[in-house]
């Protein structure tokens, strides 16, 4: 196999993993902090939070940003731990900083272990908003737990794939350099022009 194969065969590899769904999955194993989608309540115990916005952007999940206002939202909760099915649990949700309450459900059992949070008219401002979810056991105290996320600005990119784009780019372009030497040259005299100036 040529040294050109063997770059080209290695970098749609790399491609293909870095475009894996596993590898753009919320989990991680344990011990790891990858899902940033997650309350953690009490150390190694956790609830998942996803965010929905269907008529707006059909399929597709939220966690820290919400693109649009003034649409149905859903918020979904699923506690990883069926202990908490047990307790009575309170979401609310304020707009920040100054803290009102735009959404607000009393403490009650959910035995499923999934909670919806409906908002038919989502949310009406743009800005910061916090999640507070609190968990009201039978005896002993009260575990309240928040949850930052902001809306109404639109799709965003977070830098680390914006910096993952861009680190396939370069790393095409590089593969193109070694393996095509029409485009090597042209790249060569580009820098030899560069380094008179």
């Amino acid at each position: 196999m040529s040294k050109k194969n063997i770059l080209r065969n290695g970098f749609l590899g790399l491609v293909g993993l870095l475009l894996s769904s596993a590898v753009w999955a919320h989990g991680g194993a344990k011990g790891t902090d990858t899902d940033q989608c997650k309350f953690e309540i009490e150390p190694d115990h956790w609830i998942h939070y996803t965010a929905y916005q269907p008529l707006a952007y059909s399929g597709e999940e939220f966690c820290g940003n919400l693109p649009s206002l003034d649409t149905l939202t859903k918020l979904v909760f699923d506690y990883q731990d069926p202990r908490y099915r047990n307790m009575s649990v309170e979401f609310e949700v304020t707009k920040e900083p100054e803290g009102s309450r735009v959404f607000f459900m009393e403490a009650k059992k959910h035995k499923s272990g999934t909670v919806v949070l409906s908002l038919p008219n989502g949310l009406s401002e743009q800005g910061k908003y916090l999640i507070h979810i609190t968990l009201v056991p039978d005896e002993g105290e009260r575990l309240d737990v928040h949850m930052g996320f902001q809306a109404g600005f639109g799709e965003q990119m977070s830098m680390g794939s914006m910096g993952l784009y861009v680190l396939i780019v370069f790393g095409a372009l590089y593969v193109l350099y070694l393996s095509h030497a029409g485009f090597k040259e042209k790249v060569d005299g580009m820098l030899g022009k560069a380094k008179e100036i």
